[in-house]
């Protein structure tokens, strides 16, 4: 039921979703987070579709399609029904595993060995890839870090809760925004003595693997997409740390969206899209092509901005917060600029 005060109301707000399983070519564990390809820190649950009435006269069925879907249990989905609008869920973009996984196996290795000082962690489709293949080496995530003894930096509140969920400690997560820049700039600076330990109890210290002492090794690993920007790797190099910067996962264009998606894309039925990546960005206008210009385009942060306008999209809003939720709040804010928004 939609909000009686909801200001989006009957809107067709078009989403942009990874599938679930894109990076599950191991078995992956129960607890192990679902992937997700964007700028900032986005949490992307895993898609469990409902048959809504959707917004080009269907009957409740999914439109045919290549993973179109007109629901998901996703915190966009939970967003914007809280202000009444009507999610269009769409693949854009999906996240494979490396080609070649064994430079990643390697740096495992090497982290469990006490090699790195830091693991910095900028997406919750790395925290998912790692996970993966440290069971494929038979031994969890957490067990690894936590014998290495390296401090972990998270980009984002979404990335540390991913990681908590596999009982691996955070100590560094960017104070404002969910951005590389604001995670090097956050970042200590090499020679820095360890974080204190967090209090016993917390969340994220369950596992029953006891903390090694850190290295004070000058090292940094960072798994990344084969199409992140170099800024953290550049970001942290300048400081003076020394960074391996493996490639954990591949972001590729998912199959175009449905006819009725499309449809519903070029007639302004869709009132609104959320923009989560520069890949998304470009995903979106090959299979789609530019927005009706009634059509309100909000990005999650600067790179994303950078990529919608080269495409030639006019951007509406630019999220102060790097998350889907903060997405939907610049929505709002943009689509009822007369009314006052927290």
């Amino acid at each position: 039921m939609t909000p009686p005060t909801a200001p989006l109301a009957g809107w067709h707000v078009l989403v942009p979703q990874p599938p679930a399983d894109a990076l599950t070519p191991h078995p992956t564990p129960a607890s192990a987070p679902a992937p997700a390809s964007a700028e900032g820190d986005v949490a992307h649950a895993p898609t469990a579709r409902t048959a809504p009435e959707g917004p080009v006269g269907t009957t409740g069925a999914e439109p045919a399609g290549a993973g179109a879907g007109w629901g998901a249990a996703s915190p966009a989905v939970v967003a914007l029904g809280a202000v009444g609008a009507v999610p269009v869920v769409v693949p854009l973009v999906r996240t494979v595993p490396a080609q070649d996984p064994t430079p990643l196996d390697d740096a495992l290795l090497a982290l469990g060995a006490g090699w790195y000082e830091w693991l910095a962690v900028t997406s919750q489709a790395a925290v998912a890839v790692l996970a993966q293949r440290a069971a494929h080496a038979d031994e969890p995530l957490a067990a690894i870090v936590r014998r290495g003894g390296a401090q972990v930096a998270a980009v984002g509140p979404g990335t540390r809760r991913a990681l908590e969920a596999l009982d691996v400690p955070v100590t560094l997560v960017p104070p404002v925004r969910s951005t590389a820049a604001d995670l090097v700039a956050a970042f200590p600076a090499p020679g820095t003595a360890r974080a204190p330990e967090p209090p016993e109890g917390a969340a994220f210290t369950r596992g029953p693997w006891p903390a090694a002492p850190t290295p004070t090794t000058g090292r940094v690993l960072v798994p990344r997409g084969d199409l992140a920007a170099p800024t953290l790797t550049d970001g942290l190099t300048a400081a003076g740390w020394q960074v391996d910067d493996v490639v954990a996962y591949r972001t590729v264009p998912a199959e175009p969206p449905s006819a009725d998606v499309a449809a519903a894309w070029a007639d302004g039925t869709i009132r609104a899209v959320l923009l989560t990546s520069a890949s998304s960005v470009r995903s979106l206008v090959d299979h789609l092509g530019p927005p009706p210009a009634s059509t309100l385009v909000v990005v999650i942060g600067p790179s994303t901005a950078v990529q919608a306008r080269r495409s030639g999209l006019r951007v509406d809003a630019v999220a102060r917060e790097q998350s889907l939720a903060g997405l939907v709040t610049a929505l709002v804010s943009v689509a009822t600029p007369s009314e006052e928004h927290p």
